[in-house]
């Protein structure tokens, strides 16, 4: 009996201890952050969004201002809806603004964050960037693969004359689209 008291006690300790430190560093960590509405401790601002996000953001903005700050879960979110604001941080701040969250998907997925799309705002990042538009994305290369291309786009007109060979038929056009777009992309890197 002794024992499962001292093991409650000790359980609830470290859960009051585990909670004053969050709350402390959340305080600490956001002081100066642009106003915001109230959330939800675990989820943040999510509750708030609606299929429609443009008119809560603009709702949001007529009450908090034109800078808000909002967590996704545990991810802090500015939102800018003034125009001036967003000339500001384009122009001014745009170095400081530029670097990417270090997700923990970016770091297995994209090693160690060195792709281009993982990657801070830096030397590194500028070298993949005019490699991609010099190597991957010039209108040289591009035109390399308009066999390919073409390829891809005959045979799903031709998949298509198939499907409609014995009268009218419905196509989702989506999911074929997508396939010539992966058709494309995959023989593209692997020259097949």
């Amino acid at each position: 009996m002794e024992d499962t008291t001292i093991f409650y006690s000790c359980l609830s300790l470290l859960f009051l201890i585990f909670t004053f430190k969050t709350l402390f560093q959340s305080i600490a960590r956001h002081k100066n952050l642009p106003p915001s509405p109230p959330s939800i401790p675990i989820i943040g601002h999510l509750h708030l969004l609606t299929p429609l996000m443009h008119r809560t953001f603009h709702d949001l903005s007529k009450k908090y201002g034109h800078v808000i700050s909002l967590k996704y879960g545990s991810r802090l979110v500015v939102v800018v809806s003034s125009s001036t604001a967003v000339r500001e941080c384009f122009t001014k701040n745009d170095v400081v603004l530029a670097n990417r969250p270090k997700l923990l998907i970016s770091k297995h997925l994209a090693y160690g964050h060195t792709t281009v799309a993982g990657s801070s705002h830096g030397e590194h990042w500028r070298n993949l960037r005019r490699i991609c538009a010099i190597e991957i994305f010039s209108t040289n290369r591009l035109n390399k693969f308009q066999a390919i291309q073409k390829d891809e786009v005959k045979h799903l007109l031709r998949k298509l004359s198939c499907n409609s060979l014995p009268g009218f038929a419905k196509v989702e056009l989506r999911p074929l689209l997508t396939e010539l777009t992966f058709n494309n992309i995959m023989r593209m890197v692997s020259g097949k």
